[in-house]
């Protein structure tokens, strides 16, 4: 009688076990965020944070997860100085008083095994808004150099800038839409 009693109390510990998310680290090198904006109807203008942190809770099994990214302003890289001080001014992300943004993902739906979206929360400029974020490849593998499974992918929206008080070229011409991508690799922990 007391094998069975074992044998359940295992197979019931294994499935608490396995059931619980796994924590997973953004890995700063391979996590980017960055946009892209039309300039003039003629070119793409590009930008990056480069400053950035965040954490995944990432339960396989049960489908669900969490995704929490913060990204520092005053980081953003155009590659154009002059550019970079324009866009940490107040004419768009106003850094001195909003230094951060921040991207927090609680709702994810599945293709099969894959990650296909990440719905959530963008809080910029003290506002916040909801974002569906699209996964345009989602992996997760064994790092050979780690020696532990890593999981991310590309994942991209367009967002209208003016829903966070982001209007400035607007009467130039310039688009109010803006292509967000959010590029993350996070190693389990």
């Amino acid at each position: 009688m007391k094998k069975p009693l074992i044998a359940a109390a295992l197979i019931a510990a294994a499935t608490l076990a396995h059931a619980q998310p796994a924590t997973y680290a953004i890995e700063p090198t391979h996590t980017f965020v960055t946009y892209e904006i039309g300039h003039f109807g003629t070119s793409t203008n590009r930008g990056r944070f480069d400053r950035k942190e965040g954490t995944v809770q990432f339960d396989k099994a049960a489908k669900t997860g969490k995704v929490e990214i913060t990204f520092e302003i005053a980081s953003v890289n155009t590659g154009v100085a002059r550019m970079d001080a324009h866009l940490q001014s107040d004419d768009f992300f106003s850094s001195a008083k909003f230094p951060t943004a921040r991207f927090v993902g609680d709702k994810f739906t599945f293709n099969g095994d894959k990650v296909s979206e990440v719905s959530g929360l963008l809080t910029l400029k003290d506002k916040t808004h909801p974002v569906t974020l699209k996964a345009v490849g989602f992996n997760c593998y064994q790092s050979p150099m780690i020696k532990r499974e890593v999981c991310g992918g590309d994942f991209e929206a367009v967002i209208d800038r003016t829903q966070w008080g982001i209007d400035y070229g607007l009467a130039f011409g310039f688009s109010k839409n803006v292509k967000l991508v959010i590029q993350v690799e996070a190693v389990k922990q």
